[in-house]
């Protein structure tokens, strides 16, 4: 068993249309991990792989697919999957830590963010990535250190799974699982099993496994998130916490939701969602799913901690996209600490370029007001201009392609101007 306590940590949204406003899907997540963890925003192209190629996930090898999709990840930069991410074909995936009264495995498997990047990478609906991630759950499990520490820290996972047209919630214990379509609009996880009656999907020995454990009669209705956890599901939406004040959030602009809602949602500190202390928000998403095919999909990224004083930056995707170095952590081969045995016996500096420039924005904000206030408002206002350009994208269905391949690294470029 895992000596850390849980973490409060994570939250992923979404709002689909009537909720979202002009007929879009509206997906958001607060990656919300230990304090001093970097996080990296990064691109991998499609590719073809010979047939039984194998893939080194983060701790074991598995067989690689013989096409993976175009995506672009936000991840700790020590491992190989991703907190949240998207694709080339508009399919979002967010990840939380769930615990529960089936007993987590420390011995080394797929983490789950190992699961969120395989999703992305092998399927081009948000229903056939949940289908990706139960496969590969059933085949490999799920478990191994989910931090960059000697210390053992080990979760099961739940996922909100989105695309242009749906979504879905994957929420699993051991290599059990549930799955929920939303309906009604919105929906958020955190780190709490949610999905209680309506169950859409099921591993098949789902029921028959409570009921073997002593967990369920066979008799009463089952109720997922209670017979598989602690979780008085009865009181979820309205017992003061994390998945609560996501829920009145969404509920609160239903019928508006837009990108700025989410992210005003994503950096509200008084809820928790935007979370201070050991555990931090050390990178943030939101992505807007236009149900038109021939609209592009816009993918917004910090790649820094703290969205309330981090630029939400745009990307879309497109052939021969710029190369996303300044968000990139530096990489250590065969040396890494993370590939030695016994692992995480020492800890690089994975800092990349535009961490490092926002780190030292953060001390200037936090010591001096005066500056600390302008350096604020430049980045407010160089991330209002995106959005609205953007919108002026969506609204016209005019693409540049040129300046397209270059958006969200001139959009850091810019972003790093301010902090010099």
């Amino acid at each position: 068993m895992s000596p850390w306590p849980s973490p409060r940590s994570c939250d992923t949204f979404v709002a689909l249309p009537p909720a979202a406003a002009g007929g879009r899907v509206v997906f958001g997540k607060n990656s919300d991990r230990p304090a001093d963890e970097v996080q990296e925003v990064v691109h991998f192209p499609a590719a073809t792989h010979p047939p039984g190629t194998a893939l080194e996930c983060t701790y074991i090898s598995i067989e690689q697919a013989e096409r993976t999709h175009a995506v672009v990840l936000s991840r700790p930069a020590w491992l190989w999957g991703a907190e949240m991410g998207a694709n080339e074909h508009g399919v979002c995936i967010g990840n939380e830590a769930v615990w529960g009264r089936e007993e987590v495995c420390d011995s080394e498997a797929l983490l789950g963010m190992d699961l969120v990047r395989l999703g992305l990478e092998r399927a081009d609906t948000a229903e056939k990535a949940l289908t990706v991630i139960v496969d590969l759950l059933e085949k490999y499990g799920q478990g191994g250190n989910c931090m960059e520490s000697h210390m053992t820290f080990t979760y099961h996972n739940s996922f909100l799974i989105a695309d242009r047209k749906e979504a879905w919630v994957l929420e699993t214990s051991g290599k059990y699982w549930a799955a929920e379509k939303v309906e009604g609009g919105v929906r958020n996880i955190s780190n709490q099993l949610s999905i209680t009656t309506k169950i859409d999907r099921e591993h098949p020995k789902l029921k028959e496994y409570a009921k073997s454990n002593g967990w369920w009669d066979g008799e009463k209705e089952f109720d997922f998130a209670a017979t598989y956890s602690y979780v008085n599901t009865a009181r979820m939406t309205t017992t003061r916490g994390r998945y609560c004040e996501g829920y009145k959030l969404l509920n609160k602009h239903k019928g508006s939701i837009t990108s700025e809602i989410m992210m005003e949602i994503l950096r509200d500190k008084e809820s928790g969602i935007n979370m201070e202390g050991g555990f931090m928000t050390t990178g943030s998403m939101v992505s807007v799913l236009p149900q038109q095919p021939n609209l592009p999909c816009i993918h917004y990224f910090t790649g820094t901690p703290d969205p309330a004083r981090s630029v939400f930056k745009p990307f879309i995707f497109v052939p021969d996209i710029t190369q996303l170095l300044k968000t990139t952590s530096p990489t250590f081969g065969h040396d890494d600490p993370v590939k030695k045995q016994p692992r995480f016996q020492s800890k690089p500096d994975r800092r990349h370029e535009l961490y490092k420039k926002h780190e030292s924005a953060a001390v200037v904000m936090e010591t001096n007001e005066g500056k600390g206030k302008e350096m604020l408002e430049e980045i407010q206002k160089l991330e209002k201009q995106k959005i609205s350009q953007m919108e002026s994208i969506l609204q016209n269905g005019c693409l540049d392609v040129n300046q397209v391949v270059k958006l969200f690294s001139q959009c850091v470029e810019e972003e790093l101007k301010i902090y010099s």
